[in-house]
């Protein structure tokens, strides 16, 4: 359910390959757990443990309010040209092993070498911000079309324990996105607590779906070694094993929270990229095609940078295959700065929808009936917005 986009700004163009050694900075942000605990170790200042949450919701925001945004699209000669350098494409499978460096080398630093709760806490948290990261380099990879990628995403995805996510996104999403049909499309009025407890098991659910449907096709059973999802979790289970068989159950609260919290970062990408965005139904009842305004942009350069420009969130929806350095800026709707400050908005419902819900009622000129509404929450938008009740 996806079309050409037809709506590329071209108010600026890149002549030259501006960006191409600012790609490191998500391998840095990769390691930085790591970082954060050589910098303990030689400084003795515990604010370092802290290193990776205090980079992700201060810096990466600070970032964006200082360097500002970034709609700038490479020239038509020049983008082919990029893509298909596959100095990017590496960068991308180094950042493999390092998501495995870095959450053993926690778990070995946290279960051996911790000076208290505090750090523990720090770190935890710090390795599942990476995790969440290893979510976004998985969906890089699973988006393409050749056996190496995909394998690569099973792998990557294993370290957060999403193996499920390539199938769900891929066959799911993308399919009914911006739709009542899709659990990782949030509602106008939906709050992001709400939203993650419908997402997460709902993923689940359509992903094995999915894949049982698939084996099916092949005469398999979805418990076949074939199934994609089980591969990923097998891998879960070998890593998560050996460091709890190695550093004992002072781990289990190392693996659950850096865990849930890296589905969480998942689940509030999902929740801001297309908040109360809504494909209208077309005479035949189907939906119409995805379109630019189906999902929510943020052009800033330090937080698309982090996340390998996965803010550029309608353009990949237009090409789900295009590479993350060419990806374009376009004229979808914009969130008010990067995804890492939207994160903490979102965390905080009101001040969330005072900001997002006047943006979603822009998008259709005032009729919120033709936004994404929460059901049980339809009757009372409607009163306080206004429309003409027609859902």
């Amino acid at each position: 359910m996806t079309e050409s986009n037809p709506s590329i700004s071209t108010s600026r163009l890149n002549t030259k390959d501006s960006k191409r050694y600012l790609w490191w900075l998500p391998l840095f942000i990769a390691v930085s757990p790591v970082v954060g605990i050589k910098l303990y170790e030689s400084t003795g200042s515990a604010w370092f443990a802290w290193f990776t949450p205090i980079l992700w919701y201060f810096f990466v925001p600070l970032g964006d309010f200082i360097f500002g945004r970034d709609d700038a699209n490479y020239s038509d000669d020049l983008a082919p040209k990029i893509e298909s350098d596959n100095y990017y494409k590496w960068l991308v499978f180094l950042s493999v092993p390092l998501f495995f460096f870095t959450w053993l080398y926690a778990a070995w630093w946290i279960a051996t070498q911790s000076a208290g709760i505090v750090d523990y806490i720090g770190i935890t948290l710090g390795v599942a911000l990476t995790n969440g990261l290893a979510l976004v380099v998985g969906h890089e990879l699973g988006h393409k079309n050749n056996r190496l990628e995909k394998n690569l995403a099973k792998w990557v995805l294993a370290v957060p324990a999403y193996g499920h996510f390539s199938a769900e996104h891929n066959r799911g999403h993308h399919k009914d996105v911006a739709t009542p049909d899709d659990p990782a499309s949030a509602r106008l009025g939906e709050s992001l607590y709400h939203f993650v407890l419908r997402e997460i098991p709902g993923a689940f659910i359509r992903a094995f779906h999915d894949e049982a449907v698939r084996l099916e096709r092949k005469g398999k059973s979805s418990l076949s070694p074939d199934n994609q999802i089980l591969q990923s979790f097998f891998i879960t289970a070998i890593l998560y094993g050996y460091a709890l068989y190695s550093w004992g159950p002072i781990l289990i609260p190392f693996i659950v929270i850096s865990t849930l919290w890296g589905w969480q970062f998942l689940s509030t990408s999902n929740y801001i990229e297309h908040y109360g965005l809504l494909r209208q139904k077309q005479a035949d009842g189907r939906y119409e095609r995805t379109r630019p305004e189906h999902s929510w942009n943020a052009d800033f350069i330090v937080s698309n940078l982090v996340t390998y420009h996965l803010q550029r969130h309608s353009d990949h929806h237009a090409r789900p295959t295009r590479r993350y350095q060419v990806l374009r800026s376009d004229n979808a709707p914009e969130l008010p700065t990067g995804y890492a400050g939207c994160f903490t908005l979102a965390y905080f419902t009101p001040l969330w929808r005072k900001i997002m819900d006047p943006k979603v009622l822009s998008v259709y000129d005032g009729d919120i009936t033709k936004a994404n509404l929460d059901p049980s929450k339809r009757a009372k938008l409607i009163e306080q917005y206004g429309g003409n009740g027609n859902g």
